[in-house]
């Protein structure tokens, strides 16, 4: 297999990625959410394991999975109990043991648990790209039919709710969505980087951005550079890809930071 047989489907669907996490993490960002990425990838892993045991598909098993735990997440944070970093925590770090024990149960299954906690984009074959493509513009779709009242609820919910913005309903989407998201992205950079990936790019467009329709596109665009340096950096240095892409659009916050110094909120 040549070297562009082997990287134009990962290229496509790192790029359909970078697509779809450009506008979810600039959301995430402004709802201060980072945290919820984590968790919802921590869970991915037990969604692996449980498609192992039950010999289904893993990306339906992973879905499952995260779009059950988002839904919670979203009730559980409205209890006042828990700070919410604390539960987060207590969330994924349980998820993410559950997973692993779940695989370790799974005789008989060999498991290359290094490719799901760091990506294994290269795998991917052209078969795969119509359902990535598929899923992607769903929730892009998503997104743009609801984008004014996912940003009003984003910037101020109470302020939203008095507008008439349906926040609770749009909260459930944007944690729905978000789990959507992290089951395409697990193949991309893997459990462990997926939150870099949606949070990253936006960080660098925040500061470069006077408009939440403006810092959307340059996340997008960030996520999208990201993925070709670090593909390029894969192929040039042999370097592993998930990481190589995250390191990527690491730089490039570090790029905005310098060009325009300012807090990252």
């Amino acid at each position: 297999m040549s070297t562009i047989e082997l990287f134009w489907p990962a290229l496509s669907a790192g790029l359909l990625v970078a697509l779809v996490a450009g506008p979810l993490g600039s959301l995430l960002v402004w709802r201060r959410l980072a945290y919820f990425g984590d968790s919802l990838a921590h869970a991915a892993l037990l969604g692996v394991g449980l498609s192992l045991l039950l010999s289904i598909p893993g990306w339906v098993g992973i879905s499952m999975v995260c779009v059950v735990v988002a839904l919670l997440l979203g009730v559980l944070l409205k209890r006042p109990e828990l700070a919410s970093d604390t539960l987060l925590t207590i969330l994924a770090t349980t998820s993410l043991s559950l997973g692993l024990i779940v695989i370790s149960l799974a005789n008989g299954i060999r498991v290359d648990l290094m490719a799901y906690l760091f990506g294994d984009l290269l795998s991917l074959a052209p078969q795969d790209l119509p359902m990535l493509l598929a899923g992607a513009t769903v929730i892009l779709a998503l997104l743009l039919w609801q984008w004014r009242g996912l940003v009003l609820a984003s910037i101020n919910e109470e302020m939203a709710a008095v507008d008439g913005v349906p926040v609770i309903r749009l909260r459930f989407l944007l944690l729905v969505l978000l789990a959507l998201t992290v089951t395409a992205a697990m193949k991309v950079v893997g459990v462990l980087l997926i939150t870099a990936l949606l949070i990253i790019p936006a960080a660098a467009a925040r500061r470069l951005s006077r408009t939440p329709e403006q810092m959307a596109v340059l996340a997008t665009l960030t996520g999208m550079l990201a993925v070709c340096a670090g593909l390029a950096g894969s192929l040039q240095w042999d370097l592993p890809l998930g990481p190589a892409i995250v390191v990527a659009a690491a730089l490039c916050f570090l790029l905005t930071s310098l060009l325009r110094p300012g807090p990252a909120r």
